[in-house]
């Protein structure tokens, strides 16, 4: 195991998973300058629950994989795109991280699968990651399942032409022939 002590803020990758090290933890969100740009109401207790775990995956004939899981949530205020009142929304995270020596094979390794890679960096910042995944996790378009109030009312296209039309008045002032000219 890892030691408990290791720092998720400048975490040696490559050690963590070697000795299967395991962290975590709860961060404020208010410490995600980010993701709070993107809420509608940041309150003082809100924080994001987070976990982190390293593993190496033996291969046959070659240096075993590095593999990062890191599990996240959150629950964050939002404006519903419905009734633009406050929604809460339940934001997780389940990731899973395959590292690698060097960016040429994480990008060909990143095309021919459906794995995250990256290339192994010196220190990796679990903070910054977690948010970047929070910040992904986002609902593109928030929404309360049914709205706590009733939407303003809109008219049904029957009311609407019930009121006269302002350009009817131009268009009978078209119609006339002007004097003293003929049909």
């Amino acid at each position: 195991m890892a030691e408990r002590h290791a720092d998720p803020r400048a975490l040696d990758v490559a050690a963590f998973c070697r000795q299967e090290g395991e962290l975590d933890g709860r961060w404020p969100l208010a410490g995600m300058k980010r993701l709070a740009d993107s809420l509608l109401e940041l309150h003082d207790a809100a924080s994001a629950d987070w976990s982190a775990r390293g593993s190496q995956v033996p291969v046959t004939g070659g240096a075993p994989e590095v593999w990062l899981h890191l599990r996240g949530s959150a629950t964050v205020t939002l404006e519903c795109q419905r009734c633009l009142r406050p929604v809460d929304e339940a934001l997780a995270v389940d990731r899973r991280f395959r590292f690698v020596d060097d960016e040429d094979e994480a990008l060909r390794l990143d095309e021919e699968c459906e794995d995250d890679v990256m290339q192994m960096p010196q220190r990796l910042d679990l903070h910054a990651l977690l948010e970047d995944e929070l910040i992904l996790a986002l609902p593109i378009v928030p929404r309360h399942e049914v709205c706590p109030q009733p939407l303003p009312h809109t008219p049904a296209p029957e009311e609407a032409d019930a009121k006269p039309n302002p350009f009817a008045a131009l268009a009978a002032l078209r119609g006339r022939v002007p004097p003293g000219e003929t049909e």
